[in-house]
C-alpha cells in the first residue's frame, strides 16, 4: 500500500507513483500467484491493443477533477473515465513492488519498499509485485472513489502499453491525488523496465478496469488471464 510521495524526473522515473482489506477466497497455491502461469502471448491477441484503445477514444468522467502522474508534476492532467462495463485512464507507468519481500522488491531495490499490499492473498498475505501483474488505483476521495464504481481488489483489469495487452487485477491503492501505477509483474509483461528505483514509462499506457468483475482467489493469473480475455471480447462488441 502507497503512502509516499516521490518526485521523480525523466531520467529517473518510474519509483512512485488506503485502507486494506483481505479478499476471501480457498484457492491453492502459494501467495506470490503461479510463477509458472502462462503469459498467453497468442490469447492476449484475441483483443488487440487497437480495438481496445478505439472504445477508450472518448472520454466520459467519472471523477470530479484530474490526477498528476506523479508527485512532481505541474499540474494534474489525468481524469478518470467511464462506460457502462468499465472504468479507465491514461497515464504513465511507476513501478509498485511493495508487498513480500522478494529478491526483485525489497528495500534495497525500492528505498520505498513496504511490506503490505492494500489487498491481501487468499492466505491472508501481501500480494507478491515481483510475481502478480496487477494495477494500483489512488486511495478513495473526493476526486474519485473506486468502490463507487464497481471496483475492488481482484478486479480485473486490462493493461495497454503500445501493441501489447495484458491482464491483471486491482492489487493496491496510492495516494489520493496520484495516478499510473502497477506492479513489477505487470511491467515485465509489457515489455517495460521494471526497475522499481529507475523503471516504468513515462507516458503512453492505457488501464482499463472492468466493472464487478473480481476474480477469486486475488493471486491467479490464469483466471485474471482467462477472465480478462473473455471480458475484452465483451467490450469491443465480439
Amino acid at each position: 500500500m502507497r503512502t509516499r510521495m516521490l518526485a521523480l524526473t525523466s531520467a529517473a522515473c518510474g519509483a512512485a507513483l488506503l485502507g486494506a482489506a483481505a479478499l476471501p477466497a480457498s484457492a491453492s497455491g502459494s501467495s506470490s500467484g503461479s510463477a509458472q502461469e502462462p503469459e498467453a502471448d497468442a490469447d492476449a491477441g484475441v483483443v488487440t491493443a487497437a480495438q481496445l484503445l478505439a472504445e477508450v477514444r472518448a472520454c466520459s468522467w467519472i471523477s470530479k477533477g484530474r490526477y498528476r502522474t506523479d508527485s512532481g508534476s505541474a499540474k494534474a492532467t489525468v481524469p478518470v473515465c467511464g462506460t457502462r462495463d468499465a472504468v479507465f485512464w491514461k497515464a504513465d507507468m511507476d513501478i509498485d513492488c511493495d508487498g513480500r519481500k522478494t529478491r526483485a522488491c525489497n528495500r534495497k531495490t525500492d528505498p520505498y519498499f513496504l511490506p503490505e499490499t492494500a489487498f491481501q492473498s487468499s492466505r491472508g498475505e501481501p500480494l507478491d509485485s515481483a510475481a502478480l501483474p496487477h494495477v494500483v488505483v489512488p486511495g478513495p476521495s473526493k476526486v474519485w472513489d473506486y468502490r463507487k464504481a464497481g471496483l475492488t481488489g481482484g478486479s480485473v483489469v486490462a493493461v495497454v502499453y503500445r501493441d501489447r495487452v495484458r491482464y491483471g487485477v486491482i492489487g493496491d491503492t496510492g495516494p489520493t491525488g496520484i495516478i499510473g501505477e502497477a506492479s513489477y509483474a505487470m511491467a515485465k509483461t509489457l515489455g517495460i523496465d521494471p526497475d522499481p528505483s529507475t523503471g516504468g514509462a513515462e507516458s503512453g499506457v492505457t488501464y482499463i478496469a472492468f466493472k464487478n468483475s473480481r476474480i477469486s482467489p486475488i493471486e491467479s493469473r490464469a483466471r485474471a488471464q482467462s477472465r480478462g480475455a473473455a471480458l475484452a471480447r465483451e467490450f469491443v462488441g465480439r
